[in-house]
């Protein structure tokens, strides 16, 4: 057992606790400090428990007697819910008192205050969610412009890793319409030589979306890109821009339960900045933007869900992929890959901006 206040908690006084989930603390009373003894049966110190859960919103407060009230977000929606019930219940109580209803008018009433009641929470939950996501909007903006400038700021630390077909995946963001991956040795060096050689004769000023099924160029993206056609029926003769186009196909797959197949896909885009930096009048970038939809609206039937960026040739300084939304850094490195998927397979709804992401300079 390790002490985790010092000084001790006094009363009134409050006590920030670091943690993980299945910690158990025990609260122990301690004599007074005149007449040297506590206040339980015998004078013996009374001793109080709780266990540190999973959910959020957790505040333990130690009342009078040394009972432990411990409270989190699970246990106050369910006593919020458990309010409103009660006011509806009390409210059907009186009308069958009255006798001037019939019971199923009643259960109308009663099913009608309930979804009222729930409809109030809803809407004030939304209001603080939209207001929370503005707030990390204007300070992810912030964000973005320190972290492209901080030259030596490494990848950010992984909530989670596991193997894929041999490969190590670090688990940046997993929410259910949003999801960024980095998967390292995604790419061998014959294929980046394979893609750089296809590219070469195509390359062209890179453009963004027109917002009408086109493209156009923008000062929002300053790179050379080429569209580069899979010749599928060279993948069992070892074609190695179709075996790497298949391992794409396999590892979205792997996370989005569609089993989406390469017919009618878009082309394998190669994109190439070369080398002008933050001290250029225009440099080579592409400022924060989504890949699709990010609205949090239902998914569209044609458009995106996710993006594979495979890294081929490192620069020395910058060329990162920031995730300013989700406070998430890629500092790319060779061979690796950068995974996100914006789409949630049970609702298909859009993600709402984690994956909002840009190209440092």
């Amino acid at each position: 057992m390790v002490l985790m206040s010092s000084p001790d908690i006094l009363a009134g006084a409050t006590f920030p606790l670091s943690s993980f989930v299945g910690h158990s603390f025990q609260i122990r009373e301690l004599p007074g400090k005149h007449t040297g003894v506590c206040q339980g049966e015998d004078e013996v110190c009374r001793i109080a428990s709780f266990t540190v859960n999973k959910n959020s919103d957790q505040v333990v407060v130690v009342k009078e007697g040394i009972v432990v009230d411990h409270t989190d977000s699970h246990k106050i929606a369910q006593q919020s819910a458990s309010n409103l019930l009660s006011d509806c219940k009390e409210l059907a109580s009186k009308q069958l008192l009255n006798g001037g209803e019939n019971a199923e008018d009643i259960l109308d009433n009663l099913a009608d205050c309930v979804k009222s009641g729930i409809a109030k929470q809803i809407e004030s939950a939304n209001e603080e969610i939209t207001f929370q996501a503005h707030v990390r909007k204007n300070m992810a903006g912030l964000l973005e412009n320190y972290t492209c400038a901080d030259e030596g700021l490494n990848t950010t630390e992984p909530r989670d890793e596991y193997e894929w077909e041999g490969r190590e995946v670090k688990v940046m963001i997993d929410r259910p319409a949003s999801k960024i991956h980095v998967v390292e040795n995604f790419i061998t060096e014959e294929e980046c030589m394979a893609v750089e050689a296809a590219a070469e004769p195509l390359l062209h000023d890179a453009t963004v979306a027109d917002g009408s099924g086109g493209s156009q160029l923008s000062d929002s993206r300053k790179a050379k890109q080429a569209g580069i056609k899979v010749h599928w029926e060279k993948e069992a003769d070892g074609d190695l821009i179709a075996a790497l186009s298949r391992r794409v196909y396999n590892y979205v797959n792997h996370v989005l339960p569609f089993n989406i197949q390469h017919n009618g896909q878009e082309d394998l885009m190669s994109i190439q900045y070369f080398g002008r930096g933050p001290d250029d009048e225009k440099p080579d970038r592409y400022t924060p933007h989504c890949d699709g939809d990010c609205n949090g609206l239902d998914f569209k039937p044609g458009n995106r869900m996710a993006t594979m960026v495979m890294y081929c040739k490192i620069p020395e300084v910058g060329g990162a992929t920031n995730f300013r939304n989700s406070g998430v850094h890629v500092k790319p490195t060779k061979y690796a890959a950068a995974f996100f998927g914006y789409i949630d397979p049970v609702t298909m709804k859009m993600d709402d901006g984690f994956t909002e992401h840009s190209g440092c300079p």
